[in-house]
Formats: structure tokens, sequence, C-alpha cells
């Protein structure tokens, strides 16, 4: 259900025994995924009002939800503009909300590191989920001298992925999830090149080899800077930006020159070392060297990536309220 910025779940827990009642809204753009796990639910005996799916569009069902007095707390994911919407609409009631939100993450590649390693799979970590991925490390930035090194190898990761029917076992990456979504990408990719972006590979249109469906070519940008339009937008579509730093104090100057603090990205040979950058880095959390995903560790963002978190132990304090009992015997 986090397919796109406009694929939007508002999750809600309702009552006073809001720890037993949970709700989700499937999005009406990628409903599917919530209506499967609603039926293995339901067939595994989870008693009725347990789990609520309730179908229906974010401004007319999502706001119901998050006015509504009845429910104590609202978790929503999706895009920042959403976020505030329901912010907005929970401010009445006063209820808990959290929320992870749009990101537009920096992936810093340290001069000691693999290179070939480093770009290869900071260009698969970009163009997972055809890029539609709130912490896709988007923006890889560089030191100035291998700028040119790092292009050729972004090209070659960027050209061996395949496009196609998702069904077709040769296929690496499949469509984006809405026309108005694909339209969102062409424009911002565009916006690259008027801007003067190094154009590496990839671009406007379809795939040469499609002729329908919402496929965008997996694009990489070099040499772009911080001025540019495509540095300040989450583009949620493969689409890589090389950036160019001088020192270290350059790069976190650059990786904090976003609204968004969703997710990090340090690359290094040297952990000490890249645990320092990482430390640094205004961000819900920090990746160093392509770890394996921990579902037990917390997820979420600071600025306008959101608030509260997801995973772990952590996704279940926003669900919780603290009662104290004071007293004498």
């Amino acid at each position: 259900m986090e397919l796109a910025n406009q694929s939007n779940r508002v999750q809600s827990c309702a009552g006073t025994r809001s720890w037993l009642h949970h709700g989700v809204e499937a999005s009406e753009i990628a409903p599917l995924s919530g209506i499967v796990w609603t039926e293995i639910l339901h067939e595994a005996g989870v008693p009725k009002g347990v789990f609520n799916l309730v179908q229906g569009d974010g401004p007319t069902v999502g706001a119901a939800i998050a006015s509504h007095p009845d429910i104590d707390m609202v978790s929503f994911t999706g895009s920042t503009r959403g976020g505030i919407a329901v912010a907005k609409a929970a401010a009445d009631t006063v209820k808990r909300v959290a929320q992870e939100l749009g990101g537009n993450s920096a992936n810093i590649l340290l001069d000691d590191v693999d290179f070939e390693a480093a770009v290869t799979n900071g260009v698969a970590g970009c163009y997972i989920n055809s890029g539609e991925s709130c912490d896709s490390p988007q923006r890889m930035l560089v030191p100035h001298h291998r700028m040119n090194e790092v292009m050729a190898i972004a090209k070659r990761a960027a050209e061996s992925y395949v496009l196609g029917d998702p069904n077709d076992p040769k296929t690496t990456l499949g469509p984006l999830i809405s026309k108005a979504h694909w339209e969102k990408v062409q424009g911002l990719i565009k916006m690259g090149i008027e801007d003067g972006a190094t154009l590496v590979t990839g671009g406007l249109g379809l795939p040469e080899h499609l002729n329908r469906g919402y496929y965008a070519k997996p694009t990489v940008f070099g040499n772009v800077t911080r001025q540019m339009r495509i540095a300040k937008n989450e583009i949620f579509g493969m689409t890589l930006m090389i950036m160019g730093y001088g020192s270290i104090e350059e790069a976190l100057e650059i990786a904090h020159d976003t609204e968004y603090g969703l997710a990090g990205y340090v690359q290094s040979a040297d952990i000490e070392k890249a645990r320092a950058v990482a430390r640094r880095l205004r961000v819900g959390a920090v990746q160093i060297n392509y770890p394996a995903f921990d579902p037990y560790s917390a997820f979420g963002g600071y600025k306008q990536s959101g608030n509260g978190r997801e995973y772990g132990a952590f996704g279940l304090h926003d669900y919780l309220e603290t009662k104290c009992l004071i007293g004498y015997k």
C-alpha cells in the first residue's frame, strides 16, 4: 500500500479500547494487498471487530476517519501533502497522529569505498519497487573527482535492468502505479534536463520496446547541483541523481538541504569513519554499507518526513497510552 505518493494508508484505533480495535483504509489505487491481508486474518480466525478494512478514497473515507471523535489515534503512510491534511483533520479532536511521509534520501559514498560495488548497489536501492519507495537513496553524493567514474558505473547498472510484464521471469522492473504518477515523474525528468543536469541514461517517454503501460525509463542524472529542482523533490520513480562534493562538511550540507529527513546512507571501507558521518545525519535511520533489512529497527523520519516510528517494539508505542495508578495501601 506504499506504492506511490497517491497511495496512502490510514490506520485507526477506535473507541476507548483502542488497543483492540484496528482499522485500515486501503489505497484506492492499490487496494489488493489490503484485501489479501484482510482475507488472511479472516481465514486465521481473528475475531470480528479486531481488524476492519474500509474501502474508499482519502478525501472521503480518510478525512472521515481522521476527524471522527470516536477514533483515538490515526497512523498515516503517504505523501507529506496527504499527511498535512490528515493532521489538520485530526486536530479538532486532539487525537494522536503518527505519520510516515515523503523522503529525499542522500547516499554518501566516501572516497575509500569500492565504487563499482557501492554505485551498483546504490542504483539497485534507488530502483527497488520501480523507485516507489519513500526511503529510496535517490541522491548519490560522491567526491567531485570521481564523478565521471561514477556516472559510467551507474550507466552500466541502470541499463542492465529489464522492464516488462511483471509476470515474465526476465522482467526486473515493472511499471509505475498510475498515469498521474507517471506524468509527475516525466515532469521531474524534464526539469532535470532543462536545469542542465547531465542525462547519463534514460530520459523521457516509454522504453523503446514498450508501447503502453506506465513504464518509466531507468534514468540517471550526473552533475546535479543543489539548486536544481530535481534535487529538491522526491521523484519516486527510478531516477538517480549523482551530486558531487568536495569535503565531508559539504556532503553533509547537501544531504541536509531538503525538507525531508526520513533515511540516509553512508558507504565506506572504514566502519568507524562511516559511523562518524552517520551520526551527523539528521534523519530517522542511516544504513551503512547496505545492510540487510532489519524489521526490528525503528523506521520513521524527522522534519517533513513525519513523526512516530514503525517496526519492532518502536512501532507499538504510538498505539499505546500510558496510565499510572498512584496511591497507598
